[in-house]
Protein backbone atom coordinates (compact mmCIF):
# COMPACT_ATOMS: atom_id res chain seq x y z
CA UNK A 1 0.00 0.00 0.00
CA UNK A 2 1.28 3.75 -0.63
CA UNK A 3 1.12 6.30 2.06
CA UNK A 4 -1.80 7.60 1.02
CA UNK A 5 -3.20 4.27 1.09
CA UNK A 6 -2.57 4.41 4.45
CA UNK A 7 -3.23 7.04 6.14
CA UNK A 8 -6.82 7.02 3.81
CA UNK A 9 -7.66 3.53 5.57
CA UNK A 10 -6.51 5.17 8.98
CA UNK A 11 -8.87 7.97 8.69
CA UNK A 12 -11.63 5.77 7.58
CA UNK A 13 -11.14 3.19 9.89
CA UNK A 14 -10.94 5.88 13.34
CA UNK A 15 -14.97 5.89 13.93
CA UNK A 16 -15.78 2.55 14.09
CA UNK A 17 -12.43 1.50 15.89
CA UNK A 18 -13.77 4.29 18.68
CA UNK A 19 -16.57 1.90 18.91
CA UNK A 20 -15.12 -1.42 18.45
CA UNK A 21 -14.14 -4.28 21.49
CA UNK A 22 -10.71 -2.86 22.05
CA UNK A 23 -9.75 -4.72 24.52
CA UNK A 24 -10.47 -7.74 22.94
CA UNK A 25 -8.42 -6.88 19.89
CA UNK A 26 -5.55 -5.92 22.49
CA UNK A 27 -5.20 -9.09 24.21
CA UNK A 28 -5.39 -10.87 21.42
CA UNK A 29 -1.97 -8.84 19.77
CA UNK A 30 -0.64 -9.65 23.31
CA UNK A 31 -1.65 -13.53 22.64
CA UNK A 32 0.10 -13.66 19.01
CA UNK A 33 3.06 -11.91 20.35
CA UNK A 34 3.21 -14.66 23.36
CA UNK A 35 2.87 -17.07 20.78
CA UNK A 36 5.31 -16.29 18.78
CA UNK A 37 8.13 -15.20 21.43
CA UNK A 38 10.46 -18.00 20.38
CA UNK A 39 10.55 -16.94 16.72
CA UNK A 40 10.46 -12.96 17.56
CA UNK A 41 12.94 -13.27 20.29
CA UNK A 42 16.23 -14.61 18.31
CA UNK A 43 15.30 -12.05 15.55
CA UNK A 44 15.15 -9.24 17.90
CA UNK A 45 18.99 -10.37 19.71
CA UNK A 46 20.57 -10.67 16.09
CA UNK A 47 19.19 -7.26 15.18
CA UNK A 48 20.05 -5.85 18.65
CA UNK A 49 22.18 -7.43 20.11
CA UNK A 50 20.29 -7.10 23.45
CA UNK A 51 20.61 -10.54 25.38
CA UNK A 52 17.97 -12.93 24.91
CA UNK A 53 17.32 -13.14 28.49
CA UNK A 54 16.48 -9.18 28.74
CA UNK A 55 14.62 -9.50 25.47
CA UNK A 56 12.39 -12.10 26.77
CA UNK A 57 11.74 -9.75 30.21
CA UNK A 58 10.97 -7.31 27.73
CA UNK A 59 8.78 -9.41 25.66
CA UNK A 60 6.62 -10.22 29.16
CA UNK A 61 7.08 -6.38 29.87
CA UNK A 62 4.98 -5.60 26.59
CA UNK A 63 2.30 -8.08 26.50
CA UNK A 64 1.42 -7.39 30.37
CA UNK A 65 1.33 -3.43 29.18
CA UNK A 66 -1.57 -4.30 26.69
CA UNK A 67 -3.47 -6.33 28.58
CA UNK A 68 -3.07 -3.39 31.53
CA UNK A 69 -4.58 -0.80 28.94
CA UNK A 70 -7.10 -3.20 27.90
CA UNK A 71 -8.51 -2.51 31.07
CA UNK A 72 -8.80 1.22 29.85
CA UNK A 73 -10.44 1.48 26.71
CA UNK A 74 -13.85 2.98 28.48
CA UNK A 75 -12.99 6.54 28.92
CA UNK A 76 -14.25 8.42 31.97
CA UNK A 77 -17.31 10.53 32.07
CA UNK A 78 -18.45 13.39 34.36
CA UNK A 79 -22.27 14.17 34.76
CA UNK A 80 -23.68 17.62 36.56
CA UNK A 81 -27.08 18.20 36.65
CA UNK A 82 -28.44 21.26 35.67
CA UNK A 83 -28.65 23.18 39.27
CA UNK A 84 -30.83 26.18 39.39
CA UNK A 85 -29.20 27.84 42.75
CA UNK A 86 -25.81 27.14 41.40
CA UNK A 87 -23.21 30.29 42.00
CA UNK A 88 -22.91 32.79 40.74
CA UNK A 89 -25.67 31.69 37.87
CA UNK A 90 -27.94 28.45 36.90
CA UNK A 91 -25.87 25.46 36.08
CA UNK A 92 -27.10 23.65 32.64
CA UNK A 93 -26.55 19.88 32.79
CA UNK A 94 -22.93 19.16 31.50
CA UNK A 95 -21.84 15.78 30.20
CA UNK A 96 -17.97 15.64 29.98
CA UNK A 97 -16.43 12.97 27.89
CA UNK A 98 -13.26 11.82 26.19
CA UNK A 99 -12.94 10.90 22.62
CA UNK A 100 -10.79 9.50 20.92
CA UNK A 101 -8.33 12.06 19.22
CA UNK A 102 -7.99 10.36 15.33
CA UNK A 103 -5.22 8.75 13.48
CA UNK A 104 -1.84 8.94 15.60
CA UNK A 105 1.35 8.42 14.11
CA UNK A 106 4.23 6.41 16.29
CA UNK A 107 8.18 6.20 15.77
CA UNK A 108 9.33 3.32 17.40
CA UNK A 109 12.56 3.34 19.57
CA UNK A 110 15.82 1.21 18.86
CA UNK A 111 17.24 0.86 22.96
CA UNK A 112 13.55 -1.72 23.56
CA UNK A 113 12.77 -3.67 20.71
CA UNK A 114 9.57 -4.61 21.80
CA UNK A 115 8.57 -2.31 24.61
CA UNK A 116 8.58 0.85 23.15
CA UNK A 117 8.43 -0.26 19.27
CA UNK A 118 5.97 -2.04 17.51
CA UNK A 119 3.58 -3.09 19.43
CA UNK A 120 4.83 -0.98 22.52
CA UNK A 121 3.19 1.29 24.95
CA UNK A 122 2.71 4.05 22.48
CA UNK A 123 0.88 2.00 19.90
CA UNK A 124 -1.05 -0.02 23.29
CA UNK A 125 -2.24 3.15 24.81
CA UNK A 126 -3.00 4.75 21.37
CA UNK A 127 -5.10 1.44 20.43
CA UNK A 128 -6.74 1.93 23.27
CA UNK A 129 -8.18 5.24 23.30
CA UNK A 130 -9.65 4.37 20.42
CA UNK A 131 -7.28 5.55 17.76
CA UNK A 132 -5.86 4.02 14.48
CA UNK A 133 -1.77 3.16 14.81
CA UNK A 134 0.50 4.06 11.62
CA UNK A 135 3.70 2.81 13.33
CA UNK A 136 7.31 4.27 11.79
CA UNK A 137 9.42 1.08 12.06
CA UNK A 138 12.95 1.87 13.74
CA UNK A 139 15.85 1.00 11.24
CA UNK A 140 17.83 -0.47 13.77
CA UNK A 141 15.56 -4.01 13.91
CA UNK A 142 13.46 -3.70 10.69
CA UNK A 143 12.54 -7.78 10.05
CA UNK A 144 11.67 -7.59 13.61
CA UNK A 145 9.10 -4.73 13.20
CA UNK A 146 7.75 -6.97 9.88
CA UNK A 147 7.22 -9.67 11.95
CA UNK A 148 5.66 -7.68 14.96
CA UNK A 149 3.66 -5.80 12.56
CA UNK A 150 1.92 -8.89 11.03
CA UNK A 151 0.80 -10.21 14.31
CA UNK A 152 -0.86 -6.72 15.63
CA UNK A 153 -2.49 -6.42 12.22
CA UNK A 154 -3.54 -10.02 11.96
CA UNK A 155 -5.66 -8.99 15.34
CA UNK A 156 -6.80 -5.70 14.25
CA UNK A 157 -9.61 -4.62 12.14
CA UNK A 158 -8.74 -3.31 8.29
CA UNK A 159 -7.60 0.27 8.45
CA UNK A 160 -6.51 0.43 12.47
CA UNK A 161 -2.46 -0.66 11.87
CA UNK A 162 -0.35 0.02 9.07
CA UNK A 163 3.59 -0.12 9.09
CA UNK A 164 5.81 2.09 7.28
CA UNK A 165 9.43 2.40 6.85
CA UNK A 166 11.23 5.38 4.96
CA UNK A 167 12.31 8.68 7.05
CA UNK A 168 10.32 10.15 3.92
CA UNK A 169 7.41 8.83 4.48
CA UNK A 170 7.69 9.33 8.40
CA UNK A 171 7.84 13.30 7.70
CA UNK A 172 5.39 13.13 5.33
CA UNK A 173 2.75 11.20 7.75
CA UNK A 174 3.59 13.90 10.24
CA UNK A 175 2.66 16.62 8.19
CA UNK A 176 -0.49 15.15 6.64
CA UNK A 177 -4.30 16.40 7.97
CA UNK A 178 -5.53 12.74 8.63
CA UNK A 179 -3.13 12.31 11.25
CA UNK A 180 -3.97 13.78 14.48
CA UNK A 181 -1.22 13.37 17.16
CA UNK A 182 2.03 11.74 17.10
CA UNK A 183 5.02 10.05 19.88
CA UNK A 184 8.44 9.76 19.51
CA UNK A 185 10.85 8.12 21.70
CA UNK A 186 14.31 8.72 20.44
CA UNK A 187 17.45 11.73 19.98
CA UNK A 188 17.12 15.34 21.25
CA UNK A 189 18.73 16.22 17.53
CA UNK A 190 15.55 13.93 16.06
CA UNK A 191 12.94 14.72 18.29
CA UNK A 192 13.19 18.52 17.84
CA UNK A 193 12.98 17.96 14.17
CA UNK A 194 9.96 16.17 14.35
CA UNK A 195 8.45 18.29 17.04
CA UNK A 196 9.20 21.67 14.58
CA UNK A 197 7.74 19.66 12.02
CA UNK A 198 4.37 18.54 13.89
CA UNK A 199 3.55 22.30 15.37
CA UNK A 200 4.01 24.39 12.06
CA UNK A 201 1.56 22.46 10.52
CA UNK A 202 -1.26 25.01 8.88
CA UNK A 203 -2.95 22.35 11.55
CA UNK A 204 -0.39 21.82 14.44
CA UNK A 205 -1.10 18.47 16.45
CA UNK A 206 0.23 16.89 19.64
CA UNK A 207 3.36 15.98 19.47
CA UNK A 208 4.31 13.25 22.48
CA UNK A 209 8.39 13.04 22.37
CA UNK A 210 10.58 11.93 24.78
CA UNK A 211 13.79 13.30 24.12
CA UNK A 212 16.63 12.55 26.41
CA UNK A 213 17.68 13.20 30.15
CA UNK A 214 21.15 12.62 32.44
CA UNK A 215 19.51 11.39 34.91
CA UNK A 216 21.02 13.02 38.21
CA UNK A 217 21.75 10.99 41.24
CA UNK A 218 22.68 12.94 43.92
CA UNK A 219 23.99 11.55 47.57
CA UNK A 220 24.41 13.53 50.49
CA UNK A 221 26.46 13.50 53.49
CA UNK A 222 25.17 11.14 56.00
CA UNK A 223 24.14 8.90 52.96
CA UNK A 224 27.89 8.61 51.61
CA UNK A 225 29.31 8.34 55.03
CA UNK A 226 26.38 5.19 56.34
CA UNK A 227 26.69 3.21 52.86
CA UNK A 228 28.71 5.13 50.45
CA UNK A 229 30.43 1.36 49.29
CA UNK A 230 26.56 0.30 49.07
CA UNK A 231 25.75 2.97 46.90
CA UNK A 232 28.71 3.41 44.36
CA UNK A 233 28.16 -0.25 43.59
CA UNK A 234 24.29 0.02 43.03
CA UNK A 235 25.42 3.55 40.78
CA UNK A 236 27.77 1.34 38.31
CA UNK A 237 24.95 -1.57 38.06
CA UNK A 238 22.54 1.03 36.91
CA UNK A 239 24.48 3.21 34.66
CA UNK A 240 25.98 -0.02 32.62
CA UNK A 241 22.55 -1.61 32.63
CA UNK A 242 21.53 -2.39 28.97
CA UNK A 243 25.42 -1.16 28.16
CA UNK A 244 24.15 2.23 29.53
CA UNK A 245 21.43 2.74 26.34
CA UNK A 246 18.34 3.28 28.40
CA UNK A 247 16.95 6.66 28.76
CA UNK A 248 16.67 6.44 32.64
CA UNK A 249 20.48 5.96 32.87
CA UNK A 250 21.51 7.77 35.83
CA UNK A 251 24.54 10.02 33.69
CA UNK A 252 25.56 12.49 36.71
CA UNK A 253 26.51 11.13 40.23
CA UNK A 254 27.03 13.88 42.60
CA UNK A 255 28.58 12.74 45.31
CA UNK A 256 30.35 14.42 48.80
CA UNK A 257 34.31 15.81 47.80
CA UNK A 258 36.53 12.92 49.87
CA UNK A 259 34.00 10.38 50.33
CA UNK A 260 35.84 8.16 47.97
CA UNK A 261 32.95 7.22 45.65
CA UNK A 262 33.96 7.85 42.39
CA UNK A 263 37.14 5.62 43.69
CA UNK A 264 34.71 2.64 44.71
CA UNK A 265 32.57 3.07 41.61
CA UNK A 266 35.73 3.01 39.49
CA UNK A 267 36.93 -0.01 41.16
CA UNK A 268 33.48 -1.58 39.95
CA UNK A 269 33.57 -0.55 36.65
CA UNK A 270 36.79 -2.59 35.94
CA UNK A 271 35.03 -5.73 36.16
CA UNK A 272 32.08 -4.86 33.78
CA UNK A 273 32.79 -6.28 30.53
CA UNK A 274 32.26 -4.59 27.10
CA UNK A 275 28.84 -5.30 25.23
CA UNK A 276 27.86 -4.35 21.96
CA UNK A 277 26.15 -1.45 21.44
CA UNK A 278 22.08 -1.44 19.45
CA UNK A 279 23.84 -0.32 16.24
CA UNK A 280 26.85 1.46 14.35
CA UNK A 281 24.91 4.38 13.99
CA UNK A 282 24.42 5.11 17.97
CA UNK A 283 27.80 3.54 18.71
CA UNK A 284 29.26 6.27 16.60
CA UNK A 285 27.34 8.64 18.16
CA UNK A 286 28.39 7.42 21.79
CA UNK A 287 31.97 7.75 20.68
CA UNK A 288 31.71 11.34 19.57
CA UNK A 289 29.86 12.74 22.36
CA UNK A 290 31.93 10.52 24.94
CA UNK A 291 34.96 12.02 23.06
CA UNK A 292 33.82 15.65 23.94
CA UNK A 293 32.94 15.07 27.38
CA UNK A 294 36.28 12.94 28.53
CA UNK A 295 38.53 15.87 26.27
CA UNK A 296 36.83 18.40 28.29
CA UNK A 297 39.68 20.56 30.35
CA UNK A 298 37.71 20.26 33.17
CA UNK A 299 36.86 16.59 32.94
CA UNK A 300 39.40 13.75 34.05
CA UNK A 301 39.01 9.97 32.94
CA UNK A 302 38.70 7.36 35.87
CA UNK A 303 38.28 4.86 33.82
CA UNK A 304 39.02 4.67 30.19
CA UNK A 305 36.82 1.55 29.14
CA UNK A 306 37.42 1.48 25.76
CA UNK A 307 34.35 -0.58 24.34
CA UNK A 308 33.76 -1.22 28.13
CA UNK A 309 32.13 1.45 30.39
CA UNK A 310 33.74 4.62 30.92
CA UNK A 311 34.30 6.69 34.28
CA UNK A 312 34.47 10.23 34.05
CA UNK A 313 34.93 13.07 37.17
CA UNK A 314 34.67 16.56 37.48
CA UNK A 315 33.73 19.14 40.00
CA UNK A 316 30.06 20.56 41.09
CA UNK A 317 32.19 24.23 40.81
CA UNK A 318 32.93 23.21 37.10
CA UNK A 319 29.47 21.59 35.94
CA UNK A 320 27.71 24.80 37.08
CA UNK A 321 30.28 26.93 35.09
CA UNK A 322 29.95 24.29 32.13
CA UNK A 323 26.48 22.73 32.51
CA UNK A 324 25.44 22.84 28.84
CA UNK A 325 28.63 20.86 27.63
CA UNK A 326 28.87 18.79 30.95
CA UNK A 327 25.21 17.51 31.02
CA UNK A 328 25.40 16.27 27.82
CA UNK A 329 23.11 13.32 27.28
CA UNK A 330 26.14 10.22 26.71
CA UNK A 331 23.62 7.16 25.41
CA UNK A 332 25.74 4.26 26.18
CA UNK A 333 28.07 2.88 29.12
CA UNK A 334 29.60 5.71 30.38
CA UNK A 335 28.65 8.48 33.68
CA UNK A 336 29.73 10.75 34.98
CA UNK A 337 30.83 11.66 38.46
CA UNK A 338 30.41 14.99 40.23
CA UNK A 339 32.02 16.07 43.54
CA UNK A 340 30.16 19.08 45.54
CA UNK A 341 32.10 20.63 48.13
CA UNK A 342 28.81 21.43 50.44
CA UNK A 343 25.29 20.45 50.27
CA UNK A 344 24.80 24.39 49.59
CA UNK A 345 26.63 23.41 46.90
CA UNK A 346 24.93 20.09 45.84
CA UNK A 347 21.69 22.14 45.94
CA UNK A 348 22.77 25.01 43.50
CA UNK A 349 23.69 22.32 40.84
CA UNK A 350 19.50 20.91 41.36
CA UNK A 351 18.71 24.47 40.72
CA UNK A 352 20.85 24.56 38.10
CA UNK A 353 19.03 21.29 36.10
CA UNK A 354 17.15 21.66 32.76
CA UNK A 355 14.89 19.12 32.47
CA UNK A 356 14.94 15.72 33.18
CA UNK A 357 13.08 12.23 33.37
CA UNK A 358 14.33 11.29 36.65
CA UNK A 359 16.01 12.55 39.69
CA UNK A 360 17.74 10.22 42.48
CA UNK A 361 18.08 10.73 45.83
CA UNK A 362 20.43 8.84 48.18
CA UNK A 363 20.14 10.24 51.67
CA UNK A 364 19.06 8.85 55.17
CA UNK A 365 15.57 9.12 56.89
CA UNK A 366 16.70 12.15 59.14
CA UNK A 367 19.07 14.11 56.34
CA UNK A 368 18.63 17.65 57.15
CA UNK A 369 19.14 18.47 53.60
CA UNK A 370 16.64 15.96 52.24
CA UNK A 371 13.48 17.64 52.12
CA UNK A 372 14.64 20.84 50.24
CA UNK A 373 16.65 18.32 48.38
CA UNK A 374 13.65 16.52 47.33
CA UNK A 375 11.28 19.52 46.90
CA UNK A 376 14.09 21.31 44.68
CA UNK A 377 14.48 18.07 42.50
CA UNK A 378 10.86 18.00 42.00
CA UNK A 379 11.05 21.33 40.06
CA UNK A 380 13.09 19.86 36.75
CA UNK A 381 12.27 16.15 36.50
CA UNK A 382 8.77 13.98 36.32
CA UNK A 383 9.91 11.43 38.52
CA UNK A 384 11.76 11.39 41.93
CA UNK A 385 13.31 8.10 43.44
CA UNK A 386 14.39 7.90 46.67
CA UNK A 387 16.99 5.59 47.69
CA UNK A 388 16.49 3.61 44.51
CA UNK A 389 17.65 3.83 40.57
CA UNK A 390 15.97 5.25 37.79
CA UNK A 391 16.78 2.28 35.52
CA UNK A 392 13.66 0.52 36.17
CA UNK A 393 10.24 2.04 34.67
CA UNK A 394 7.10 0.31 36.57
CA UNK A 395 4.12 -0.44 34.09
CA UNK A 396 0.96 0.81 36.38
CA UNK A 397 -1.22 3.55 37.30
CA UNK A 398 0.78 5.89 39.18
CA UNK A 399 3.93 6.12 37.01
CA UNK A 400 4.65 9.02 35.43
CA UNK A 401 7.58 8.47 32.42
CA UNK A 402 8.17 12.35 31.54
CA UNK A 403 9.36 15.75 32.26
CA UNK A 404 9.81 19.02 31.37
CA UNK A 405 11.74 20.29 28.44
CA UNK A 406 14.19 19.08 26.86
CA UNK A 407 13.34 15.55 28.16
CA UNK A 408 9.97 15.73 26.87
CA UNK A 409 8.45 17.90 24.35
CA UNK A 410 4.73 17.19 27.03
CA UNK A 411 5.64 17.48 30.34
CA UNK A 412 2.03 17.24 31.41
CA UNK A 413 1.85 13.66 30.08
CA UNK A 414 3.73 10.01 30.61
CA UNK A 415 4.27 7.57 27.53
CA UNK A 416 4.41 4.73 30.64
CA UNK A 417 1.33 3.41 33.21
CA UNK A 418 -2.30 3.76 31.97
CA UNK A 419 -2.11 7.85 32.55
CA UNK A 420 -0.27 7.63 28.86
CA UNK A 421 -3.80 6.92 27.16
CA UNK A 422 -5.02 10.15 28.31
CA UNK A 423 -2.54 11.68 25.26
CA UNK A 424 -5.08 10.12 22.29
CA UNK A 425 -8.34 11.32 23.59
CA UNK A 426 -9.43 15.08 23.69
CA UNK A 427 -12.61 15.67 25.88
CA UNK A 428 -16.02 17.16 24.93
CA UNK A 429 -18.59 18.67 27.09
CA UNK A 430 -22.16 18.02 25.98
CA UNK A 431 -24.65 20.70 27.53
CA UNK A 432 -28.50 20.27 27.95
CA UNK A 433 -28.18 17.22 25.02
CA UNK A 434 -30.57 14.31 25.81
CA UNK A 435 -29.44 11.23 26.62
CA UNK A 436 -31.23 9.58 23.93
CA UNK A 437 -28.85 11.10 21.37
CA UNK A 438 -25.73 10.75 23.09
CA UNK A 439 -23.49 8.27 21.04
CA UNK A 440 -21.29 6.49 24.31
Amino acid sequence: MSLDDILEAAAGAARSWARADRAAALKKVADGIDAAADELVPLAHEETHIPEARLRGEVVRTTFQLRLLAEEVQPRTVVDEADPSWPPAPRPKLVLTHRPIGPVLVFAASNFPFAFSVAGGDTASALAAGCPVVLKAHPGHPRLSGATGEIVRAALPEGVFALIHSEEDGRAALTDPRVRAAAFTGSPTAGRALYDLAVSRPDPIPFYGELGSVNPVFVTEAAARARGAEIAAGYVDSFTMGAGQLCTKPGLFLVPAGAGLGEVAAERVRQVAAAPLLNERLASGYAAVLGRLSGHAEVQTLVDGGAAPTLLATTAKALLEHGEALRTECFGPASLVVEYSTEAEMLDVVRSLDGQLTGTVQAEDDDPVAAELVDELAEHVGRVVWNGWPTGVAVTRAMHHGGPYPATTAPLHTSVGTAAVDRFRRPVAFQNVPDRVLVP
